[in-house]
């Protein structure tokens, strides 16, 4: 972690095996639900590589990064900019342990900008990606506001900012 308090930590415990709550998290070849129905998309998973949040139909960037930490199946750090906002990046860390029963997953937010539009849209997602990551992990159906929740991003998808466009986006441009 940073020398900063974090802005948020969350922690949740899964009835599943580490592998496979690590595999919901950075799955390159299928949509991930508890990111709001996007793919993660990357040259490849390691440390300093950049890391694109798209659409399903390929067309939007939602979120830009790059990787700080990878030590898999236990940690996972990016760098996090809403390519729809003027707000800098900040940093989400991902942090899995193996517990009885299944995984702690911890999601740690930090440096983001107090008040910003980026802590704001955080804050109101972070039920939805652990709730969302949860019930995938565990194999369950998704709770009615995760399904709500992605049926609303995928019909929105067309009037996504132009800013967000994929050409807008590519792996190196540099992120501020």
């Amino acid at each position: 972690m940073s020398d900063t308090q974090p802005n948020g930590v969350y922690t949740i415990t899964i009835e599943a095996p580490i592998e496979r709550v690590w595999a919901e998290i950075t799955d390159t070849d299928k949509v991930l639900n508890c990111f709001f129905g996007n793919r993660l998309v990357t040259p490849g998973l390691e440390l300093g590589a950049p890391i694109r949040m798209r659409t399903p139909n390929d067309k939007y960037t939602g979120v830009a990064g790059t990787v700080l930490e990878f030590d898999p199946p236990h940690r996972y750090s990016i760098s996090f900019k809403f390519t729809h906002l003027d707000d800098p990046p900040c940093k989400l860390t991902y942090v899995l342990k193996e517990v009885d029963g299944g995984t702690e997953f911890t999601l740690i937010q930090e440096e983001m900008a107090p008040g910003s539009k980026t802590e704001k849209t955080m804050n109101q997602g972070v039920n939805f990606v652990l709730q969302t990551l949860k019930a995938d992990a565990e194999d369950r159906p998704l709770p009615f506001m995760s399904k709500f929740i992605l049926f609303l991003c995928a019909i929105t998808t067309p009037f996504m900012s132009k800013k967000s466009l994929k050409e807008n986006w590519p792996f190196d441009k540099e992120i501020r």
